[in-house]
């Protein structure tokens, strides 16, 4: 890291600490007791995705495909989920979200979503939102391929 300099790894170092402490705190939010935090992720994966394979959330969630099916299995008990054949491949079955699964979705979503903009208000002052909305926009960047 010779040709970094010590202010742009500073800024990577403190960056990382600082999101990792806020997507924590978020998903904290809304986190339920009845499910496990593998859980919660295959269900918000379903409901950001839509219809998909237990072998295709496995490989989206970084898991071997044997515990993808453990945690589907669980939610399927809870209600939050289906499985039907694939029309394209009947051996393969397509993973939905049930209505039920949908709203507990949803609602943890909006719930995070709220709690941020009240920490927001509550938090900062006009003038650090705008400061907030600015260096959103420099580290937009980061995330373009």
């Amino acid at each position: 890291m010779a040709d970094i300099s010590d202010s742009a790894a500073h800024a990577a170092r403190d960056l990382r600490v600082v999101f990792s402490r806020l997507r924590r705190r978020i998903r904290e939010v809304a986190q339920d007791t009845d499910l496990s935090p593998s859980q919660e992720s295959a269900l918000t994966l379903v409901g950001k995705h839509g219809a998909a394979t237990a072998s295709a959330l496995a490989a989206a969630e970084g898991v071997r495909p044997q515990s993808m099916a453990v945690t589907l299995a669980a939610l399927e008990r809870h209600g939050l989920i289906r499985r039907a054949p694939d029309p394209d491949d009947g051996r393969r079955q397509l993973v939905t979200l049930t209505d039920n699964g949908q709203a507990r979705v949803e609602g943890n979503r909006q719930l995070r979503e709220e709690w941020l903009a009240r920490a927001f208000q509550d938090r900062y002052s006009e003038e650090e939102r705008r400061t907030v909305l600015a260096a959103l926009e420099l580290l937009e960047r980061l995330s373009a391929p």
